[in-house]
């Protein structure tokens, strides 16, 4: 029960920066939308450097979400572990990514424009941004992270 709770208070911090887009996917007919028109704001779970626009979904909830991340060139990804399935697109800029609790530079692979890479539940992970990069995460929430080290968490 705790930790439903907590995935639910993480969900939801992630999300309040956004919760006034309105013409996020709700499942009703055709959603088309280019990437001028997304709503970018701050992501409270990750701090300054990142950004995040909602497409579908409420993480929250037990549903399919879809966002997109847009990460300053060198931010650094800490180590965390997300309570489900987290499946990533790079778009745009240059990902370099790994399993582990501890950040490690050197120990990531480099996920360039096109790459895809699918990490599940509770398998530590960090990384950090080559180049201004644009990926898009999809999964079914609730969903949200936590910080292998609580003191990386941003909303602490």
């Amino acid at each position: 029960m705790r930790t439903r709770l907590l995935i639910a208070a993480i969900a939801a911090s992630l999300m309040l920066p956004l919760m006034a887009a309105e013409d996020r996917y709700r499942g009703d007919g055709h959603m088309m939308i280019t990437p001028d028109k997304l709503h970018w704001g701050p992501v409270a779970s990750m701090g300054q450097g990142a950004e995040i626009a909602f497409i579908e979904g409420d993480v929250s909830q037990e549903e399919p979400f879809t966002f997109r991340l847009r990460l300053a060139d060198g931010y650094r990804i800490l180590p965390h572990v997300h309570p489900a399935y987290e499946r990533v697109t790079v778009l745009s800029g240059t990902l370099h990514f790994a399993h582990g609790e501890e950040f490690d530079k050197d120990a990531t692979r480099k996920l360039p424009p096109g790459s895809v890479a699918i990490m599940p539940p509770g398998d530590p992970m960090f990384g950090y941004a080559e180049g201004e990069v644009i990926m898009q995460l999809h999964g079914t929430g609730p969903w949200g992270i936590e910080y292998i080290n609580p003191e990386d968490d941003p909303r602490n």
